[in-house]
C-alpha cells in the first residue's frame, strides 16, 4: 500500500516538473509603455487648447464688444434729433420727446425715479430743487405760458396730496382741453408714457386738471401753475 502511494505522488511530481521548470514570462517593455503613457496623453489632451472652443469665445467677445459700440451709439444718437441736442437743449416735437425719454432712461440716476431729474433730462432745462419750485424758478429764464406746447414742463403746484408738487413733460396735444405728458414717479418709482391729463378749470386756462390712472380713469383734481418751455 505504502509503495503505490509512493508510485503515485512519484508520477504527480513528474507531470508537474516541466510546468515548475518554465521560466517566468518577463514583462513586455512596450505594453508598459503604453500602460504609462495612455493617462498622460488624456491628461495631456484636455489641457492641450480646443482650436473650436477658442473660436467661439473670441466670436462671442467680439460680438459683445458690437453690442457695446452699438448702445454708445444709440446713446449719442438719442441726444441729437436733427441737428437739434435733446437732454439739454431745445425739445420741439413729438419724435425729440421721445428721444429725450430714452436719454433719461439710458442715463438714469442712481436709485429710484424723481419726476425732477427725468423731467429735467427730458424737457433739457437747467432747473433743480422741488418740483413746486420750478414756476418760480423759470421766471426771466424760460418762456412761461398758460398753453400746453409739446416738449413744455407741466409745472403742479403744490397740494396736500403733492405738497412738493410735481412736473411732467408735454409729449402730445390731443385737443385744447387735453394732452399726453410722460413723467416719473406719478406711479411711485416708475417712468410713465403718455398719460391722458385734462383740463378741468372753469376758464379753461389749465389751471385745474385730472390725470389718468393705470385703470384708464381720471384721478383728484390737481392745481398746476403753467407750462415752461425753451422759447
Amino acid at each position: 500500500m505504502r509503495a503505490c502511494i509512493s508510485l503515485m505522488m512519484l508520477g504527480f511530481w513528474l507531470m508537474g516538473a516541466p510546468l515548475l521548470a518554465q521560466p517566468a514570462a518577463k514583462p513586455d517593455p512596450a505594453a508598459a509603455e503604453v500602460q504609462v503613457s495612455a493617462p498622460k496623453q488624456g491628461l495631456l489632451a484636455l489641457l492641450r487648447p480646443n482650436p473650436e472652443a477658442k473660436a467661439e469665445r473670441a466670436a462671442l467677445r467680439a460680438d459683445r464688444k458690437a453690442q457695446r459700440i452699438a448702445a454708445r451709439e444709440a446713446r449719442r444718437a438719442a441726444r441729437t434729433v436733427g441737428g437739434t441736442k435733446v437732454g439739454g437743449a431745445d425739445v420741439a416735437s413729438r419724435a425729440a420727446v421721445e428721444h429725450g425719454v430714452q436719454y433719461a432712461l439710458d442715463n438714469k440716476p442712481q436709485g429710484r425715479w424723481w419726476c425732477v431729474p427725468f423731467a429735467r433730462m427730458v424737457a433739457g432745462l437747467s432747473l433743480r430743487g422741488n418740483a413746486k419750485t420750478w414756476w418760480e424758478q423759470a421766471k426771466g429764464r424760460y418762456q412761461r405760458s398758460q398753453e400746453p406746447k409739446v416738449g413744455a414742463v407741466m409745472a403742479f403746484a403744490a397740494s396736500s396730496a403733492m405738497p412738493k408738487g410735481h412736473v411732467a413733460v408735454v409729449s402730445s396735444v390731443i385737443s385744447e382741453r387735453e394732452i399726453l405728458v410722460v413723467h416719473a414717479n406719478w406711479s411711485r418709482g416708475q417712468v410713465t408714457l403718455d398719460d391722458r391729463v385734462v383740463d378741468v378749470s372753469e376758464n379753461g386756462d389749465w389751471s385745474r386738471v385730472r390725470v389718468e390712472n393705470s385703470g384708464e380713469s381720471l384721478g383728484r383734481v390737481n392745481p398746476v401753475n403753467g407750462f415752461i418751455y425753451k422759447g
